[in-house]
């Protein structure tokens, strides 16, 4: 693995601190760069990915990608109801069966799309202490977590579909909701 001084920690650290969760909507050009590896698990790491999962309960959302709150980092949070997943460093193995769900996305408030994916995934990541963990999931929330691996590379439901025009005309507003590290 590759070895990153603690000066590029230090600034990762500051920011996550520092700042509060702003969602980012379609045009912030932020969702559409790939997100960097996590390489350093702590409290604040941990503090971050919490705050990620109250914001997107305040937004009645099910899946939130660290990049649609402005931080190019691979974590993924979802929640659809059994219990709250943190993920960080995500990949997906493997999957089968496809099935297509009309989707909606927190950072394209109004818009769907019909959106083709596996029913089934086997993902691998890392727990937010830094431990390798692997899912096998099926449904939901195999479904929402490869549409918050999508945000992680850049990749939006608008992409599946034929954009709207309307969308075009979105302009990028910022909400803010206060969090504490």
């Amino acid at each position: 693995m590759k070895k990153i001084s603690k000066k590029k920690k230090i600034p990762l650290i500051n920011e996550l601190k520092s700042r509060p969760l702003t969602l980012r909507l379609y045009t912030d050009s932020i969702l559409r760069e790939k997100a960097k590896s996590v390489q350093l698990f702590n409290t604040v790491l941990q503090d971050f990915a919490n705050d990620m999962l109250f914001f997107m309960q305040q937004y009645n959302g099910i899946g939130l990608a660290a990049p649609q709150v402005g931080i190019l980092q691979r974590i993924v949070v979802a929640d659809i109801g059994d219990s709250p997943i943190s993920l960080v460093n995500p990949e997906i193995v493997k999957g089968s069966g496809t099935e297509n769900m009309i989707e909606g996305c927190l950072s394209l408030p109004g818009y769907e799309v019909d959106v083709n994916r596996n029913t089934w995934i086997e993902i691998r990541g890392k727990n937010l202490k830094g431990k390798r963990v692997d899912y096998e999931l099926e449904g939901l929330l195999a479904r929402v977590l490869q549409h918050e691996v999508d945000h992680l590379n850049g990749i939006l439901i608008c992409d599946y579909g034929k954009l709207k025009p309307e969308l075009q005309d979105i302009p990028v507003v910022e909400k803010e909701i206060e969090h504490n590290v």
